[in-house]
Formats: structure tokens, C-alpha cells, sequence
């Protein structure tokens, strides 16, 4: 006894300080959150101490009739049969800035389907805006619950400056419960962006900009429709890292489109040579063999019809619809050599994108729009079909940056969070990162004259 009396005057004073360690972790971690975080883990909390008596009220509870070991042992042959069990699933609840993430574990007779069915409860409950319920392995789910709603909160990204640990992953935002969302651009020949003005779509770009400039292995070239000098629009601060840049002037944007199909050309005849493959993803891109991405906001000034008997009009006729067979041969050919074309305009309907382009490009986002038409035109007529999701519903400004667009492996749509960039943070990562721009076709040269391989020199483009 007097053993078992000393290992209890240490035990004590240990647990005493390991409890009050806890206590100080968790003062500390309350007082340096912010505002939403700390009602997040006053949420949690909560959480955890009802969950026994909410489990049983929402039918997520499992009766037990088979004794357990230590009853069967003790049970004494005339007595009374052992009271059945209760079992209720063990959660882990771990709080952040919009509410609880709680993942659970499943039982006989209550499943994903069980706790799907519980959802509108436990909203309830929880007092969260909205909760979902997905499948988080074997046996185990995780349910969301958020108690203010992402899509009307604004976020703010600030670039690091340093290079993507995967170039294959566009993070786009959060979606309605907080996710982050990610498109992976991995053998993507085109993307779409749609929207009314001012609904956020440039700045969705922009955040691509500033996250792949500090990468060497990724190099960006752009034709903005919107202006006639770089100095004069949105990407006035980002030119710096871009190889080349193109205004309104169809003569010039009809150049760059050509410089970029040779640039095409003469990466589908060496790949195999160069790479030692057909498809330039199997290897990721790379300093020498740089992801080549042409960014063309307000698109439909590039491919509009002119209609007119006069010569100039029959002249810019001709060349938009060269503009329109060049940039198809981008999207449809580009995609194994790393080319990406981003589409951007107020509607892809197919008078501002031609069809033969737009469809071709499997990623679309939309941003706000006026009607149903500009909606199917941007996101496929399925939209339709999920009017909740609808980018229609999004012309309060309360939306602006938030985008819709379909997920692989999601059923229906997702809306998105897009946060956004500064001007002042843009310029930032364009000037400390405007040293690693290169032209993909002296590239090319280099890493063909490396190989011992011969190569003729394309004219140059200036910005």
C-alpha cells in the first residue's frame, strides 16, 4: 500500500500539470484566433458535450442487445438478463473560421445515408447556416457544418512568393462549406471564364498570375481585349512576368496567335526527340520546356464577326476569322506540348466564343450572369437542372468573386469563393519573380542546341 501511495503522490502533481498545460494551449489558442474562430470553438464545444443526448434525439444511435464480456463474466445464472446497450458513433470535432468540422464513425444501421438523413437536425442544433455529410473512408464520415456562410464572406489572398509545390493544381477558393477547391490542369487544353463586369473575373485570374510567377517552369503570355496597351488595364502590374502582351489591335493579337502555333508546331516535332515522350505531362513541366499559358480576356473582340461590304470590314473579317482557326489549334492540338489557353468574356455564347473552341475546353467557371442562356452558355445545359447553383443567382454584390462550375466526382455544381489579390501584391510578385520570364521559343532553342539538334529562329515578339 505504501508502494501504490508513493505512485500516487507523482501521478497527481503530473496529471495536475498536464492538465493545466491543456488549459494553456487552449487559452492561448482562444485568445491569439480571430473573431469567428473563437465562436467556432465555443461552437465545438458544445458539440462535443450534446453529442450523446443530439445522437439518440437524430436516430444516430445503435441498441445493443448482446452483453458484453465483462457482463456475460458477471452475470449470475438466475438473475436478471443484462440491460441492452446504447451505442452512439465517437466524433472528433476540430473547429476554424466558419464553423466545425466533425468526423464520426459509422455503425450497424447507421451509415452515410443515416447521417445524410440527419443533416437538417443537426444544422439545427449546431446552429450552422448549412451542413453536408460526405464519406471520409471505411466506416468513418465527416460532416461540415457552417455557421456563416463562406460565398458572402470576402477573402483575401496574399501570394508567398514562392513556387507551387504541384503545377498541375489551380486553387481556386473555398466552396459554400469552406473546402478548398482545386482544378488540376494536367493535360487541360483550355479553360472558359464567365461573367458580367465587375463580377470578379479578372481577379480570379490574377490569383493564377501571382501563384505560378515564382515558378521558372511556367511562363504566360497575354491578349486583352479591353485595352490597347498593357499600361492601360488590369494586368499593368503583372506584364513584368509575361514574355508577351497584345492589346485590342487584331493585327497584333493575329501575330501572336501565329507565333504561338509555330511555337505549337515545333514542340510536336521534337517532343519525342526532347522529352523522350508523347505527352509532356508524363514528365510536368519545366524550366527548359516551360507550361506555356495564353491568357485572352475579352475574347470575343478577337473572334467577333464583321459584317459590311466595304474592304476594311471584309480585311478584319478575314483576320478574326484567322484569329478563330489559330486559336483552335491551340485548344485542340496544344494540350501534350503544355500549351493552356484561358478564355475570358462577359458571355461564351457562341457569337464572343466560337463553339468549336468553347466546347473543346473542359473546365468553365462562371461568374454572375443576367440570364439562364448566358448560364447554359458558360456551364453546359445541365445548369438548367440545378437552379440553386444557377451563376443568375449571384447579381447581388454580396456575390461578387464567387464563381460556379462542375466538379469532377461532385454531382451538379459547385459555387466558389474566389478571394482576392491586390494590386499592390500583384505588382510584388511580378517584380520579384519578373526575372524568371523566357520566351518558350528561345527555350526550346536552348534545350534543342543542348541535345545537339539544329533549329531555326522564329521572329521575335516585343510587348
Amino acid at each position: 500500500m505504501e508502494t501504490v501511495a508513493g505512485y500516487v503522490s507523482y501521478a497527481l502533481p503530473i496529471a495536475t500539470t498536464l492538465v493545466g498545460v491543456w488549459l494553456l494551449v487552449t487559452v492561448v489558442r482562444y485568445v491569439r484566433a480571430d473573431k469567428g474562430t473563437r465562436a467556432s470553438m465555443r461552437q465545438a464545444l458544445r458539440v462535443r458535450w450534446g453529442w450523446m443526448r443530439l445522437a439518440r434525439m437524430a436516430g444516430l444511435t445503435v441498441t445493443d442487445k448482446t452483453p458484453s464480456l465483462l457482463a456475460q463474466i458477471t452475470a449470475q445464472k438466475d438473475g436478471a438478463a443484462p440491460t441492452p446497450r446504447v451505442l452512439t458513433p465517437k466524433i472528433k470535432v476540430r473547429p476554424d473560421q466558419f464553423g466545425v468540422i466533425v468526423r464520426a464513425s459509422t455503425l450497424p444501421r447507421v451509415g452515410l445515408e443515416e447521417y445524410q438523413k440527419a443533416a437538417r437536425f443537426l444544422a439545427d442544433a449546431w446552429r450552422c447556416t448549412r451542413v453536408s455529410v460526405l464519406p471520409d473512408g471505411p466506416g468513418k464520415v465527416v460532416i461540415r457544418g457552417v455557421r456563416s456562410d463562406p460565398l458572402t464572406t470576402p477573402t483575401r489572398h496574399r501570394p508567398t512568393g514562392r513556387p507551387p509545390a504541384d503545377l498541375t493544381r489551380w486553387e481556386l477558393g473555398v466552396d459554400e462549406y469552406a473546402a478548398r477547391v482545386c482544378v488540376s490542369l494536367a493535360n487541360v487544353p483550355g479553360v472558359t471564364v464567365a461573367g458580367v463586369p465587375g463580377a470578379g473575373k479578372t481577379s480570379g485570374v490574377n490569383k493564377f498570375v501571382c501563384d505560378f510567377a515564382p515558378s521558372a517552369a511556367v511562363q504566360i503570355v497575354t491578349a486583352d481585349g479591353k485595352v490597347s496597351r498593357a499600361s492601360e488595364g488590369d494586368y499593368a502590374d503583372l506584364v513584368k512576368r509575361m514574355f508577351a502582351f497584345c492589346g485590342d489591335d487584331l493585327d497584333e493579337a493575329n501575330v501572336l496567335f501565329k507565333r504561338l502555333v509555330e511555337l505549337r508546331k515545333r514542340r510536336s516535332a521534337t517532343i519525342r526527340d526532347v522529352l523522350g515522350v508523347k505527352n509532356m505531362w508524363h514528365v510536368g513541366p519545366s524550366p527548359e520546356w516551360p507550361l506555356t499559358v495564353l491568357i485572352i480576356d475579352e475574347a470575343h473582340t478577337y473572334f467577333r464577326e464583321y459584317k459590311g461590304g466595304d474592304a476594311e470590314t471584309k480585311r478584319l473579317a478575314a483576320l478574326t476569322a484567322e484569329n478563330a482557326r489559330l486559336v483552335e489549334d491551340l485548344v485542340k492540338k496544344g494540350r501534350s506540348v503544355g500549351i493552356l489557353v484561358i478564355l475570358i468574356s462577359q458571355k461564351t455564347t457562341g457569337d464572343a466564343i466560337p463553339t468549336f473552341i468553347r466546347d473543346v475546353c473542359p473546365v468553365g467557371l462562371s461568374f454572375a450572369q443576367k440570364t439562364v442562356e448566358a448560364a447554359v452558355a458558360a456551364l453546359g445545359e445541365d445548369i438548367r437542372n440545378w437552379p440553386d447553383a444557377s451563376p443568375v443567382t449571384l447579381q447581388d454584390p454580396a456575390y461578387v468573386g464567387v464563381a460556379v462550375m462542375a466538379m469532377q466526382g461532385r454531382p451538379g455544381y459547385t459555387r466558389i469563393r474566389t478571394p482576392y489579390v491586390s494590386d499592390a501584391d500583384g505588382a510584388r510578385v511580378a517584380e520579384e519573380t519578373s526575372h524568371l520570364t523566357a520566351d518558350p521559343d528561345l527555350c526550346l532553342d536552348a534545350l534543342l542546341r543542348s541535345t545537339g539538334r539544329t533549329t531555326t529562329p522564329l521572329p521575335s515578339l516585343t510587348k
